[in-house]
């Protein structure tokens, strides 16, 4: 294990403990570079453990502390203590030694680390981000004191910071992974997996769920007798594949499709909830499987506590994802925590799966840092054991501080989390640490400011820009940040991190640009009368694609949305807002109805804002029907161009349309075709999730004043679509006419 020293002690922290004068009630650990201390080690398999202490203690102090396996009079023992609870440790001195035990290895690891931060001041920020002061001088109380057992024992951050970082992962005491101990490949929603719909939907529609009078394999029927033993038999299959592991999911796919037959209806009654099926499912499933744990979920239209208690080796994995993040669960979702008391009326084997960003837009501002120490205060005092805290798992907004202020209240909820956050910007970033934080304190101070917003896990930053990310807030973030890097202009390491800090404004920015918010904050500007791209907004692409690109950042979204796509898509925005548009500002006639986004605005299709890649921006939407609109010029104009576009997010049931058609007209009576455009990517399994469809339609010069535009709605998605038998939608941009 590398160590790396900053002898720089700007950013280091005072370890006070230690300077404490020598005196009877002091023990000297290290003095001026010489120790008369060993660190022993019960058995061999701590050998490694006191290995990195030793090393720790030799960096820090510069002395030579060797390894021992007996006791030599003044010692660092490090010891297994059965009798400890689990993952409790003791640290204390009788005077003249140290002893460091804990029941386990690994959690005599946990007490290495936190005694390493606790009373040396070590930091881990980051796997590439260490901070070890050095000691002249190290003592201790002779009757030093440290005692900890975490309430929480299964910490889970999904970072890959700590997936890819084992070391890291070990010092911030959370897991490598995001299912320890379960099967691999039956996590969660694992319907599907255990009786495929490719298999079993034709030769036995009985097996899934009765919808509106149809079988649709969108989940299971939980009351057919064939479809419990056969899920017992996959589950078997799972465990005899995976013998090491201990837990499986038998869960919901990710979807309320949910089976509505009389026999599943009718224990749903009785049960008071949709969960009741789900739980004497599983409980019949778990009881074939008693030495391995079941896991199930608690989500959506199961997250409502039943009558039925789950067997006692049911493990109910309780989700949060429609709460409003703008401040804490027990304030702003009392449905979640009335559901989170009852399930504990029934379990003690709650595991909590918790969402920290923003998975439509993972690297907007998400203003909710004020509301993790809350949220998992209130797990904790719940009863949760296990809690999982799933954010962005790849590089997004403040990823670094997300991922170590969340393991560190997995460890201990009550710390100062205010102490937490400064002491990572400040050592963090350097020199530009205050500005880091004058930023994170501005932007929370304004959602506060603005009790009634919505913070939404599948919101948009542009639902905010009345709220905390307006023009004028905007550009405040924008000189925060600017100020930020002349501070470490010259260190291109803090920099680098200043700016990936930074992403979340520069992508605000740039939405905003789409909107044309402001003079600054738009696409193009007029000079001598030429339509020309806003150099400040390509000043912004410019730095937000090169942080993009040094730092390797994969997605935008969880529906695989890259970077490299947005960054194209912008490029061209910029070409589309430049062209003359003799349909900016023309009135719109709406033949069908739109639904919620946009406000239902006919005048979105000619406002001159354009629609990014998600459905929240200046797209209207249509759920079920066509869109058909008709278009006024105001007056007869040569047209021989009309552009548009389409949007598709699949998993949320948005797809392009079947086909686009496009008729001209002089007088809105007579109207001729011009266009035809059947859709060029017809939906199937492997259609991408998350794309924009531009078309832009060139014909021979014709007189018009009137624009007519139908696109066909598929209906419905196919029967093999987790959202079969639901209205789908179709989302148009921007029309354009030259």
């Amino acid at each position: 294990m590398e160590i790396k020293v900053f002898k720089n002690m700007v950013l280091a922290l005072v370890a006070v403990v230690f300077l404490t004068s020598c005196d009877s009630k002091t023990m000297v650990l290290a003095d001026n570079g010489k120790t008369d201390y060993k660190i022993v080690y019960s058995d061999d398999t701590l050998k490694p453990t006191a290995a990195i202490l030793a090393q720790y203690l030799n960096t820090t102090t510069k002395a030579d502390f060797a390894l021992a396996d007996k006791t030599s009079g003044k010692d660092i023992q490090l010891s297994i203590d059965a009798s400890l609870p689990e993952q409790a440790f003791e640290i204390k001195a009788d005077g003249q030694s140290l002893q460091i035990r804990a029941a386990s290895t690994k959690a005599i690891d946990q007490a290495l680390f936190s005694f390493l931060e606790k009373e040396l001041g070590c930091r881990w920020y980051a796997p590439d981000a260490d901070l070890i002061p050095i000691h002249e001088k190290l003592t201790l109380p002779k009757d030093y004191a440290y005692v900890y057992k975490p309430e929480i024992k299964v910490r889970t951050v999904h970072s890959k910071l700590f997936y890819d970082n084992p070391d890291f992962a070990q010092k911030q005491k959370v897991t490598t992974e995001a299912f320890p101990s379960y099967v691999p490949s039956a996590r969660v929603h694992t319907f599907h997996k255990f009786l495929p719909e490719e298999a079993f939907y034709v030769p036995h529609p009985e097996y899934y769920a009765l919808r509106n009078g149809k079988r649709l394999p969108t989940q299971l029927c939980l009351t057919n007798t064939d479809v419990l033993k056969k899920v017992i038999d996959s589950v078997g299959a799972y465990f005899k594949r995976h013998p090491e592991a201990t837990v499986l999911s038998v869960s919901q796919d990710d979807n309320q499709q949910y089976c509505t037959c009389d026999n599943c209806s009718k224990i749903d009654m009785e049960e008071g909830s949709q969960s009741g099926t789900m739980i004497r499912f599983v409980n019949q499933v778990a009881q074939a499987f008693p030495d391995k744990t079941i896991s199930t979920l608690a989500y959506q239209h199961t997250r409502k506590p039943c009558k039925t208690k789950p067997a006692d080796n049911v493990l109910i994995t309780l989700c949060s994802i429609e709460c409003d993040r703008s401040g804490p669960i027990e304030e702003k979702c009392e449905d979640f925590a009335s559901d989170l008391k009852g399930w504990g009326k029934l379990t003690k084997n709650i595991r909590i799966w918790d969402y920290t960003t923003q998975f439509t837009n993972f690297l907007a501002p998400f203003p909710n840092i004020h509301t993790l120490q809350p949220n998992i205060k209130f797990f904790r005092d719940q009863g949760a054991k296990w809690v999982f805290e799933q954010h962005s798992g790849n590089p997004s907004e403040l990823f670094e501080l997300r991922s170590y202020l969340t393991a560190k209240l997995l460890w201990n909820p009550d710390l100062d989390q205010e102490a937490l956050i400064t002491d990572f910007t400040d050592g963090y970033y350097g020199l530009a640490g205050r500005h880091i934080r004058q930023y994170i304190d501005l932007i929370h101070q304004r959602i506060k400011n603005d009790p009634e917003f919505f913070l939404f896990l599948y919101g948009d930053p542009s639902e905010a820009f009345t709220s905390y990310l307006s023009p004028k807030y905007l550009m405040e973030y924008v000189n925060v940040f600017d100020t930020a890097e002349t501070m470490v202009e010259s260190d291109p390491v803090l920099l680098n991190r200043v700016r990936k800090a930074r992403l979340s404004t520069d992508y605000a920015v740039l939405e905003a640009a789409k909107k044309g918010l402001s003079d600054t904050l738009r696409l193009t500007q007029t000079t001598s009368g030429e339509i020309q791209p806003n150099p400040f907004i390509e000043k912004v692409l410019k730095r937000f694609s090169k942080t993009i690109s040094d730092n390797a950042i994969p997605l935008m979204n969880e529906m695989g949305y890259k970077p490299e796509a947005y960054i194209s898509n912008y490029q061209k925005l910029f070409q589309v807002a430049a062209k003359p548009n003799k349909a900016k500002g023309a009135k719109v006639t709406l033949l069908t109805k739109p639904k919620k986004y946009a406000n239902k605005d006919p005048q979105t299709l000619t406002d001159g804002a354009l629609g990014g890649n998600g459905f929240y921006a200046n797209w209207l939407g249509f759920e079920g029907n066509d869109l058909e609109a008709i278009i006024d010029l105001g007056q007869v104009q040569e047209i021989s161009e009309i552009s548009t576009a389409f949007l598709k997010v699949t998993n949320h049931v948005v797809f392009y349309p079947e086909s686009v058609t496009v008729w001209l007209s002089t007088d809105g009576n007579a109207y001729e075709k011009v266009v035809f455009q059947k859709n060029p990517e017809p939906l199937t399994k492997k259609t991408k999730k998350n794309e924009i469809q531009y078309f832009d339609w060139q014909f021979p010069t014709t007189s018009a004043r009137f624009i007519k535009v139908k696109a066909n709605n598929m209906g419905t998605p196919p029967y093999w679509h987790h959202a079969a038998g639901q209205p789908a939608w179709i989302f148009m941009d921007e029309l354009m006419a030259n």
